[in-house]
This record gives structure tokens, C-alpha cells and sequence, in this order.
């Protein structure tokens, strides 16, 4: 997804530091200075490839999102962050960015026995960081402690307190990992436990480098420069022994949140960059033609609603489903998305491998829609839906508005700025109805992982909608528990799908439309692209052409 949870005492996150750690929403987040290892003054954001006529050994690249999200592996959420940080750092195990199968990184082989509640790991021999020291068990067991720390709130606990117990130190090059129950699918979720070391972040002040975008790791680049709204630049790192080999000998990743600016960089004879990821719909056919290939990755990108239910009628599920039912969904897909979307059939998308329709599905039906607000006893509705500004978001309002007008429901749209938005809900503002993106398939596939971003007793949504403290929700949190430890994957996969019966129901974060998310690039400078369907770019099998 695109909002990351900031670091708290206790279990809860700590919503006043929400867009600290994100820049996935747009142009979201409030780190403003350079570190202090960066040269004086920002890298040109200009072409930097200096390749003309030969291979792109220096290779320019636009992402659509801030880059002034937290770096911090374990806390961060930013879309430009966490596509730069598979390129910096490393897991015991990595995915493939497309099937999210598991191979060895850091470690040396994946473990043969999945089903066990003990792997072992040995590290790769010859590891180093990137400042030259060596990588050690000493290192692994401090990353694990963080993140499964119950004092420190991170991202990252969320993906492993459930299954992991500790982490131990066998040797200098070995560690062993101890389940509290077997947990095959916590061996995908290993590269979100990107491996740190502990002479760098173990010093005073370090974290808050490292959200301020220190980053330093074992991976096949390494970071040279971070300019917070500009660009960050990475270089081959020459002592780097692993699977994944750099291609380019530098790579300069520009970040441009505007859509036109966007594509004017990678299109023309004067083209700027190779590559580009959150390519508008309405200029796919001019990039096609003007040679550049343009692919789509279907997932769980989505435009959600999140309803405020301490705010009446909200608290109303008949109201709450009225509003999605009037959601003129095919007009908005062709009209908003072109066609690269589809309307939302569950909370996960329709290519996840646990999904099924879910047993409430909101099908545009306007009449039904004013049944529900009938019954509800509402009359003359007013909304203020608030929304940030993302391109294909803003796009698709002027749909919601029409269509919740149309059954009499007054609707006064109010984009702005991310920032704006949540810094509203972080204090605790009042407000009705939220529309935002969202994309969890940036930590991995499997549905529990994705269903607890959204959902659980101390979840930052659940606190935003005011709903985990509801009955229902204590319920469906119990119902996830309980699937999260059923060791048999059919049973678990019936389980999953029978709890996300509840979230479609209740309808208090959930998705109107998943959309693709389109990727081009110059087929004359790269090679090894593969679009994938959530935000940012991976580059780890890429070359030059």
C-alpha cells in the first residue's frame, strides 16, 4: 500500500508521524535535506546516461512518487523508497518481483523444509556492506530484534510478529529463525526484513537517518546520493558477490509526481530517461508510437473509500454499502481509467490466488442504493469527500460525484494534497468519507499479509475509520487470527475468503476499482523489463539492450 505507519511506543501506530514515512501518494512526506555523505548541491535531474548511440551503462529512470518518504527498511511504505532499497539492501531470502518466488540473497539456499518451525541460514560468504565491513550474524540478529521488538512499533512487526518468534545467532555466519507454528508463507515475507548493519543504525540518531534516506546495505548498488523532491543516484557496488549482478554502472531515479512532466522526460528525440513507472492512460498510444513499450501490471492497485463511522450516518452499514452500490463503476473504467481497470469483486484483487467473489458485491445499482438509504431513514445527504490528489484518483471523482448526486446524495468533491488529508485524520479531525490509492502488493501476494495492512485491533486504518473497537471488528480480527495458524492452505484459503465475506459487508475500507499500473521504456536501450503491478520500478534482472 502507499501510507506506511510511523515508529511508536507500544502497539499502535503512531498516526502523527504517518507522512513522514510515505511518498507513494504523491508528493507526501516532510524530508527536506540532503544527507550529509551527498556531494554538495543536488545531482543533475537532466540526462545522465551519457550513452548516446551505445548500451546504457549509466542508466536515467522517472518514478511518479516522492522520494522524501522514510528509507528506513522497516518502516517505509514509500513506493520510490521501496523500489530503491531492493536495489540497496538484501533479505536472507529475496522474490522475483513478478511470481514472488522466494531465492536465496543473503542467505545461501532457500530451506528445504518450509513446513519446519525452525530455519536455519548460513550468510553468504564474502558478504560486505557497503562501507567494506563485513556482513554477520550480528547483523541479522539486530534487524530481526528491531522489528520484533514490542517496545518499537514498526512496519516490518506487522509482516512477522504473528509467526516469528526470535532470532537467534548460531555462529559468525549462521542464524536460525524460530516459527511459533509452521508458517510457509513467512519465507516471501523475508525480503521485507531487509538485513541492516548494526555498526551503522546501532548508533544514536541513526534510525532518523535512515528515515531521512542514509542508506546503506550489502546489495548490488549502492546509494551516492539522496536529494529529497529531486533524485536519488545509486552506482554499481564492485565488491558485491550475489545473484543479482548490477547491469548499469550508474543509475539516476528522478522523482516526477507530475503527469506531464512525467512523460514529457521519457518521450521525443530528447528523451531524458530510459524508463518510467505510473505512465497515464491517455498517453499510452503516443509513447507507443513514438517507439517506446508500454505494459500493464493488474494487482491490487485500487481507488478505496473509507468511511468515518463515528460520524452518523456512517456508522450505518446501509449507508456506508448505498454509497458503493451508487458507484457508476463501468462508466468510471472507461471513462477515469480507459479501460485498465476492473470493479473491485473483493477486497483483493481478481488475480490473487485467494480470491473468490466476495459474497457482497457492489455491482453499480442505483436503485438498490436508494432502497438502503430508505431503510436507513436518510434524506438529503450531504457529503465532503475528501480525496488526495494522485492523477487517477482526481480522474476518477467527477464519477463518484455524479453518481452520488444522482440518488440524492449532494456531493462536494475536495481534493488535496496528501499531506492535507492525513495530517486531518492524524489529528483527529472530523470528516465523512475518504477516497485514496492503495497498493499492498508491494510487500508480497498472500492474502493474510495483505488483509492485516487494512485490518487489525491496532491497525492505522481501523484507527482512521474509528471501527476496531466495534463488535464486528473484534470478530473478524479473531477469524483472521485463526486463519493466520491453520497449517492446511485449503482450509486457510477458506478462511480467508470467508472473513473477507465480512470486510465486503461492512464496507468501511474497501475498494471501488482495481486499476493496472503502466510502465514504458525504450526497447532500444533496456532489456529484461517486465511491467509489474505495483508501484516503482525493479531493475535487479534488467540490462542494457
Amino acid at each position: 500500500m502507499n501510507v506506511t505507519p510511523a515508529p511508536a511506543k507500544g502497539d499502535g501506530f503512531d498516526r502523527r508521524s504517518l507522512l513522514k514515512y510515505t511518498g507513494a501518494l504523491g508528493a507526501a512526506g516532510a524530508v527536506t535535506v540532503s544527507l550529509s555523505a551527498c556531494s554538495g548541491g543536488p545531482e543533475s535531474t537532466t540526462d545522465t546516461s551519457a550513452d548516446k548511440g551505445g548500451k546504457v551503462e549509466n542508466l536515467t529512470a522517472v518514478i511518479g512518487y516522492g522520494n522524501d518518504g522514510s528509507w528506513d527498511p522497516t518502516q517505509t511504505a514509500s513506493a520510490f523508497a521501496m523500489a530503491g532499497n531492493h536495489h540497496i539492501y538484501e533479505g536472507l531470502l529475496d522474490t522475483d518481483p513478478i511470481t514472488r518466488e522466494p531465492y536465496a540473497a543473503l542467505a545461501t539456499e532457500v530451506p528445504a523444509d518450509l513446513n519446519a518451525t525452525s530455519w536455519k541460514f548460513t550468510l553468504r560468504d564474502g558478504a560486505k556492506w557497503h562501507d567494506g565491513q563485513p556482513v554477520t550474524a550480528d547483523d541479522v540478529v539486530f534487524t530481526f530484534e528491531r522489528i520484533l521488538d514490542p517496545g518499537t512499533q514498526t512496519l516490518a512487526k506487522g509482516f512477522f510478529a504473528s509467526w516469528l518468534q526470535e532470532v537467534r545467532k548460531v555462529d559468525d555466519r549462521s542464524v536460525e529463525l524460530v516459527l511459533k507454528f509452521a508458517f510457509p508463507e513467512g519465507a516471501p515475507r523475508l525480503t521485507l526484513a531487509k538485513i541492516m548493519p548494526k555498526h551503522v543504525y546501532s548508533q544514536p540518531g541513526a534510525w532518523e537517518e535512515a528515515t531521512k534516506g542514509k542508506a546503506i546495505g550489502s546489495g548490488p548498488y549502492k546509494q551516492t546520493a539522496h536529494n529529497p523532491k529531486s533524485n536519488t543516484t545509486f552506482a554499481a557496488f564492485a565488491d558485491y558477490n550475489g545473484p543479482r549482478k548490477p547491469a548499469f554502472k550508474t543509475m539516476n531515479w528522478l522523482t516526477i509526481v507530475d503527469a506531464a512532466s512525467r512523460v514529457a522526460k521519457i518521450s521525443g528525440g530528447s528523451a531524458g530517461a530510459q524508463i518510467a513507472d505510473n505512465v497515464p492512460y491517455a498517453n499510452i498510444d503516443r509513447l507507443k508510437s513514438g517507439g517506446m513499450t508500454v505494459e500493464g501490471g493488474a494487482g491490487m492497485n485500487n481507488l478505496f473509500l473509507m468511511f468515518n463511522t463515528a460520524h452518523k450516518p456512517f456508522d450505518d452499514v446501509r449507508v456506508r454499502q448505498a454509497l458503493h452500490y451508487a458507484i457508476d463503476r463501468p462508466k468510471m473504467i472507461e471513462a477515469a481509467l480507459k479501460g485498465h481497470g476492473k470493479g473491485a469483486q473483493s477486497f483483493l484483487n481478481e488475480g490473487n490466488p485467494s480470491f473468490r467473489p466476495a459474497k457482497t458485491v457492489y455491482e453499480y445499482d442505483p436503485e438498490k442504493a436508494k432502497q438502503l438509504l430508505d431503510e436507513a431513514g436518510v434524506k438529503g445527504l450531504k457529503i465532503n469527500l475528501m480525496s488526495v490528489n494522485v492523477s487517477w484518483i482526481v480522474d476518477c471523482l467527477p464519477t463518484i460525484k455524479a453518481s452520488w448526486d444522482a440518488i440524492g446524495v449532494e456531493t462536494t468533491l475536495e481534493p488535496q494534497e496528501t499531506t492535507a488529508v492525513f495530517t486531518k485524520m492524524d489529528q483527529k479531525q472530523d470528516y465523512q468519507v475518504v477516497a485514496a490509492a492503495s497498493n499492498p502488493n508491494q510487500f508480497g501476494l498472500d492474502a493474510d499479509l495483505i488483509m492485516r495492512y487494512n485490518h487489525g485491533p491496532t491497525n492505522l486504518w481501523m484507527g482512521y475509520a474509528r471501527w476496531g473497537g466495534s463488535s464486528t471488528a473484534k470478530e473478524l480480527f479473531k477469524l483472521m487470527d485463526a486463519a493466520t495458524r491453520e497449517p492446511d492452505a485449503e482450509k486457510k484459503k477458506t478462511m480467508i475468503q470467508e472473513y473477507i465475506d465480512i470486510v465486503a459487508e461492512n464496507a468501511v475500507i474497501y475498494p471501488v476499482v482495481h486499476n493496472e499500473l503502466m510502465t514504458a521504456w525504450d526497447p532500444e536501450k533496456l532489456t529484461g523489463i517486465t511491467a509489474q503491478p505495483y508501484p516503482g520500478i525493479n531493475l535487479l534482472k534488467a540490462g542494457p539492450a
